[in-house]
């Protein structure tokens, strides 16, 4: 009867480095991933740079090891196709449960208008309580006593001057922000409570987005964002600021 020989020590520790999964940062520094970030980056990014950033943002929130290997090469490989980097000032990478959630920033979504070539210029602004500000038509006018305290936001808008020099504005009230905060999956989390101004910015540039003439691709792009889908809102208390329902703004 033939004894099994006990496997040497060296045998066993080969046979576990050759089955051992490599871990996420260990896929994200690899090779592999690198070309598929190298295929979607524009020419003035490279995949060394993005892969580190991205390895920074795991190591700032470490519930993102926690989510799924998918969703979250699925956003990074959606960030890289942009040309945005997860770096906590134009895009958040956000854990949601298992899922990892992308979230633009107010920066990042300008970035993508920006290389449409439509829009020459663009502002987007909180309204507090003690500026001057009134939306008639869709033409803006705001002042802004910046010798005193501002109170507390009120509204908030956005502004983009065409090359064609038309200009087109979206304007949304604090309550309407709020509408949308309450449905975002990261709500309660993330940028929306360390930097709510910032994306009460994006929230209104995301509306303003659906009446610019921005290219299939940049509209593809932003609607990657898996912060917001966004549907009609009720209006609520805009008479505080005398502003119109879009009924009457259509009327």
């Amino acid at each position: 009867m033939l004894k099994s020989t006990p496997m040497s020590e060296s045998a066993s520790t080969k046979q576990e480095l050759a089955t051992k999964q490599p871990s996420l940062k260990e896929l994200i520094s690899g090779d592999k991933f690198k070309e598929q970030v190298a295929l979607a980056l524009p020419k003035h990014m490279t995949p060394e740079r993005f892969t580190r950033i991205a390895l920074t943002a795991i190591t700032r929130t470490p519930k993102l090891q926690d989510c799924s290997q998918a969703s979250l090469f699925k956003c990074l490989l959606d960030l890289s196709a942009m040309g945005l980097e997860p770096d906590g000032r134009r895009a958040h990478l956000i854990p949601y449960g298992n899922e990892c959630t992308l979230i633009l920033d107010y920066k990042g979504m300008l970035d993508l208008v920006r290389r449409s070539g439509e829009v020459s210029s663009f502002r987007a602004e909180l309204v507090c309580e003690k500026d001057e500000f009134t939306w008639e038509n869709g033409k803006i006018t705001h002042k802004i006593d910046w010798r005193n305290a501002r109170g507390d936001m009120q509204a908030v808008y956005a502004e983009a001057t065409l090359k064609s020099g038309e200009t087109i504005t979206a304007t949304m009230t604090k309550e309407e922000v709020e509408a949308i905060r309450k449905r975002s999956r990261a709500g309660s989390s993330g940028p929306w409570v360390s930097d709510f101004g910032e994306m009460s910015k994006k929230t209104v540039l995301r509306r303003l987005c659906k009446l610019l003439p921005l290219s299939p691709e940049v509209a593809e792009h932003i609607e990657k964002d898996q912060d917001i889908r966004e549907i009609d809102v009720t209006p609520v208390a805009k008479a505080a600021l005398n502003l119109p329902s879009s009924q009457e703004a259509a009327e």
